[in-house]
């Protein structure tokens, strides 16, 4: 393994995050989908109503990667977490920072006792549908995400007025 560690993040790793958060939109073909500031990411991690937990992983002093995390709840199962992104950059890929990322999610939600640990993955992302798959994870390829955006539930709401 290379020289990384991995941390709880701290407010003023937003920074460096949302640049994380870009680099992976860009990769998803997405980089002007990004309206998340820093600042969003400061009062919602960190602020009085906290709404996810983040790790950052570092190389040699700087941040490298990212993984956030929220708190769920399935019908099915209970209490569960559900992994937002894992970011790892372009440059650190195949070091075992993403494995080593994964591991903290995974201990993570083992000490909060939960259940399920989910998230998503692009289907046209095979490097990263293999690491899942290595990782035990199942990926799920009959469901399909649904979103309502912004503009979406407005539109909802006016047409139930």
């Amino acid at each position: 393994m290379s020289d990384f560690k991995i941390r709880n993040a701290k407010a003023d790793d937003m920074g460096r995050v949302l640049q994380l958060i870009n680099e992976l939109a860009k990769f998803e073909k997405e980089e002007n989908a990004v309206e998340v500031t820093d600042e969003d990411l400061i009062r919602d991690g960190f602020g009085e109503k906290k709404l996810f937990h983040c790790f950052v992983a570092e190389s040699n002093g700087k941040i490298e990667g990212m993984a956030l995390v929220y708190p769920r709840y399935s019908t099915w199962k209970g209490p569960t977490v559900h992994l937002e992104d894992l970011i790892v950059t372009e440059k650190m890929r195949g070091s075992g920072l993403g494995t080593a990322l994964l591991n903290e999610v995974v201990s993570y939600g083992h000490q909060l006792g939960v259940k399920r640990i989910n998230w998503e993955v692009l289907d046209w992302n095979e490097p990263a549908i293999n690491f899942y798959e290595a990782k035990g994870a199942d990926v799920k390829r009959d469901w399909d995400v649904v979103h309502l955006d912004e503009q979406g539930i407005r539109n909802y709401i006016n047409n139930i007025k």
